[in-house]
C-alpha cells in the first residue's frame, strides 16, 4: 500500500500535464505515492501525454466519454490504494506543494478529512469570486456544515473517509457535507491558489443551476436519509388535515342545504386531501426503501471511528 495517492480528473488540459507531473513529484518526492490521472472526454493531447508517462506509479484511468468532475474524481478514489488520498485540480490553479504539510496536519490533528482554504483567489471577481462567495454562503445556512470554501478541489482525506463518499452529479462540491453524513471531523487550512495560465476554465453559469438541484437533495440526505417518514409523514399528516378541515366544513354546509358543487375551496380541499394520502405513502415507502438497502447488504446506520479497549486499539 502507497502512503498518498494523488487524484486528478482532468480534461483537455495538453498544456499542463507535463508540469503537473513535474510539480507533483517535486512536491511529494519524499512520500510514497501514486498519481492517478482520469481522463473525463479529453478531445486535445491530454490523453496521449498521459500514456507517455504511465507507469507502476503513474496511473491513467480513460472514460469513454464526459461523465463529470465528480464521477472522474471518484473514478480515481476507487482506484487508489494510498492510506491516504488527495485531490487535485487538473489546471495548476492548485499547489502541489501545500501536500505535504496537509498530510502532516491530518495525521498530528487526528482528523478525516483537510479542506483547502483559497485565501487569494487569482480569478474573475463577477464569474467566479463573488457567486462562488455567495453559494459558500447558502451552503453553509443550509447544511449546517462551516466550511469557508467548498469550491476548492484541494483536499486530503483519509482512506476510510474518501471509499465511503459516492460522488456523483456536481456532488464533489459537497465533500465537506458527505464527510459530515459520515461523522468525519474536517478541518480547513489557507492553501496557495494560481491564476489559470494555460487552457479554459470549465465553469459555466448552467453548472450553478445543477449546483442548487444538488443542494437541495444534500439538505434533505441530512436531515432525513435514515428518516424520510418524518419528513413526508409530517408533511402528508399536515396538508391531509387541512384537506379534512376544508372538506369538514363543506360537508356540514351540504348537510345544511347549501349547493357546494364545483366550489373552489371544495376542489382544493379534496386535492390537499389526496396529496397528503400520497405523501404519507410515499414516506412509507421511503422507510421500506432506507430499511430494504441496510438490511439486504448487511450495511450499519453507524460509523465507529475506533475501539479503545481490549487487546488493541482497533481502527473499524
Amino acid at each position: 500500500m502507497k502512503e498518498l495517492s494523488v487524484v486528478i480528473p482532468v480534461m483537455d488540459e495538453e498544456d499542463n500535464i507535463e508540469l503537473m507531473i513535474e510539480g507533483i513529484t517535486n512536491a511529494l518526492k519524499d512520500i510514497d505515492h501514486e498519481i492517478i490521472f482520469v481522463d473525463d472526454g479529453s478531445k486535445d493531447r491530454t490523453l496521449s501525454l498521459l500514456k507517455k508517462h504511465t507507469s507502476e506509479s503513474l496511473i491513467t484511468i480513460e472514460f469513454n466519454k464526459n461523465y463529470g468532475q465528480s464521477s472522474a474524481m471518484q473514478a480515481g478514489i476507487d482506484m487508489a490504494i494510498g492510506k491516504y488520498i488527495t485531490t487535485l485540480d487538473g489546471d495548476l490553479q492548485n499547489d502541489p506543494i501545500d501536500i505535504p504539510e496537509m498530510l502532516k496536519l491530518l495525521k498530528d490533528k487526528d482528523v478525516d478529512l483537510i479542506a483547502g482554504e483559497r485565501l487569494n483567489r487569482k480569478d474573475g471577481a463577477f464569474l467566479r469570486k463573488i457567486p462562488s462567495k455567495t453559494a459558500n454562503a447558502i451552503i453553509r445556512k443550509a447544511t449546517g456544515v462551516y466550511i469557508r470554501d467548498y469550491g476548492c478541489t484541494l483536499k486530503v482525506f483519509t482512506r476510510k473517509l474518501a471509499k465511503s463518499l459516492n460522488l456523483y452529479g456536481e456532488l464533489h462540491r459537497f465533500i465537506p457535507v458527505l464527510a459530515a453524513f459520515e461523522g468525519g471531523r474536517i478541518i480547513q487550512v489557507p492553501v496557495r491558489h494560481h491564476a489559470r495560465q494555460f487552457g479554459q476554465s470549465k465553469y459555466s453559469i448552467n453548472r450553478t443551476i445543477k449546483v442548487i438541484s444538488d443542494l437541495l437533495f444534500m439538505v434533505f440526505m441530512r436531515k432525513y436519509m435514515l428518516k424520510p417518514m418524518h419528513f413526508f409523514g409530517a408533511s402528508g399528516l399536515g396538508v391531509l388535515s387541512l384537506g379534512m378541515l376544508i372538506n369538514f366544513y363543506f360537508l356540514v354546509k351540504k348537510i345544511m342545504g347549501d349547493d357546494i358543487w364545483g366550489r373552489p375551496m371544495l376542489l382544493l380541499g379534496i386535492l390537499l386531501s389526496l396529496g397528503g394520502f400520497q405523501l404519507i405513502t410515499i414516506g412509507i415507502m421511503s422507510e421500506l426503501q432506507m430499511r430494504t438497502y441496510y438490511e439486504s447488504q448487511d450495511k450499519k446506520i453507524y460509523n465507529i471511528r475506533k475501539v479503545h479497549g481490549g487487546t488493541k486499539n482497533q481502527e473499524v
